[in-house]
């Protein structure tokens, strides 16, 4: 320690340095209260203002950490459907992608494991119950059960059949009621025709079948006799426009109801045409229908009350909507009117891409016009058309990075419906 000098005593300090410190903090002092009582209203404004309640976008609480609540509700945002369908989807490859837009068709009869490669390798995501399957529901959850077995456990298939009632029921025997035809549902009362297909949905369900490929909703507009497709079969519900909207909401909800999704078909309706479009390419151009024709409104009502799990898309052409392609390949009917006017925005499926209407267009090309148009899920009623539809769609995807895009959102579209019918994990 440093010793002080002077004889023990501190030097005494000079007076003039402590009179000058003292006169600058008066100044000092002068000025900070000087300066107080000029800013005091701005402050007591500020002061007020922060009192008050904020709103919810001022910047302050723009800018505050989400409370609980809302990290909650972000939480259960991203655990939607479509959510999780847009995570599964960019971790597939393209080729898994593409597969998810293919319904490959099983024949009664056949051997369930003739699909497997088609499933397991080539990534196909739905099957087709087609034929006279006339051994009950236990013999269709045997073939449905190993056809799931194919697929992955977190990714299951769309499994669906065409169980209209009346000639169009593909699934019969025990476990199944004989169902009514459409015309004869028509007459029910629509809360009796939800609780009819409730009962009949809940037997696809059991043999596990968890899409119905109807109701038709076609109004007929010709002579019956002379309408093949619809008419000729007592397919449609034999009412008018909004007879025909009334029942098949109730249809498409009582199969909801019964936990399996419903496909109101053939948008914009084969009530004009006489030619059966499965059959023949004579007869299936539609010279009529307009886009505010009652035949599309039963369509368009059923599809924003009731909002079914697929619409599939007629193979007949248009005249006064669309003349230069069928309505399956018409970016103006799915994209500008289905999707565009109406607002759809679940799943779109053709009707057979081996039927005779499109028999002149190469099958590589079929799916790929399909998907270009705005449509997903490729209905396929020939296993032989299944690989190069496929095909096509990959090899159109690796050239045209545009078209890669439409492969995605349908992709997507066709999971959305898996995860809200409990499908994909």
């Amino acid at each position: 320690m440093q010793q002080i000098k002077h004889g023990g005593r501190r030097p005494r300090p000079s007076s003039a340095p402590t009179i000058i410190a003292a006169m600058l903090c008066v100044v000092a002092l002068v000025a900070a209260g000087t300066a107080w009582w000029m800013l005091r209203p701005q402050q007591k404004d500020a002061l007020e203002h922060l009192a008050q309640p904020q709103s919810s976008s001022s910047t302050l609480n723009r800018d505050k950490a989400p409370t609980p609540k809302s990290q909650e509700h972000q939480k259960a945002a991203d655990d939607s459907p479509a959510a999780k369908a847009s995570r599964a989807i960019a971790t597939m490859s393209l080729d898994e992608r593409a597969g998810q837009l293919i319904m490959a068709p099983m024949f009664a009869g056949g051997n369930p494991a003739d699909l497997s490669a088609l499933i397991s390798t080539r990534h196909v995501g739905s099957v087709v119950l087609i034929g006279n399957w006339n051994n009950g529901t236990a013999a269709a959850k045997t073939a449905a059960d190993a056809l799931q077995s194919y697929a992955p456990s977190g990714n299951q298939l769309i499994v669906s059949t065409d169980q209209e009632g009346g000639q169009v029921q593909h699934l019969k025997g025990s476990g199944f009621d004989t169902m009514p035809s459409a015309v004869a549902q028509g007459q029910m009362s629509a809360d009796t025709l939800r609780s009819s297909a409730k009962t009949w949905g809940g037997q696809l369900k059991q043999a596990g079948i968890n899409v119905d490929l109807a109701p038709v909703l076609g109004t007929v507009q010709v002579k019956r006799s002379s309408n093949a497709p619809i008419g000729a079969l007592n397919r449609d519900f034999g009412l008018d426009s909004n007879g025909n909207a009334q029942h098949g909401i109730a249809f498409v909800e009582g199969m909801r109801d019964a936990g399996v999704g419903a496909t109101v078909k053939h948008y914009p309706g084969l009530g004009a045409v006489t030619g059966n479009t499965d059959f023949t390419t004579e007869g299936i151009l539609d010279t009529t229908t307009t886009l505010d024709d009652e035949e599309i409104g039963a369509f368009n009502t059923t599809i924003k009350q009731a909002k079914p799990a697929m619409v599939m898309m007629s193979l007949a052409t248009y005249q006064r909507i669309d003349s230069s392609a069928p309505a399956a390949f018409s970016s103006k009917i799915i994209d500008g009117t289905l999707r565009g006017s109406v607002g759809y925005d679940g799943v779109v499926i053709s009707d057979s891409l081996s039927a005779a209407a499109v028999s002149g267009i190469a099958t590589k090309d079929l799916g790929v016009r399909l998907v270009d148009a705005g449509g997903d899920l490729a209905c396929i009623g020939d296993t032989s058309y299944v690989t190069p539809i496929l095909d096509g769609i990959i090899a159109r995807a690796q050239s045209d990075p545009a078209f890669a895009k439409k492969v995605t959102a349908s992709a997507t579209r066709v999971m959305t419906l898996k995860y809200q019918m409990g499908l994909a994990k």
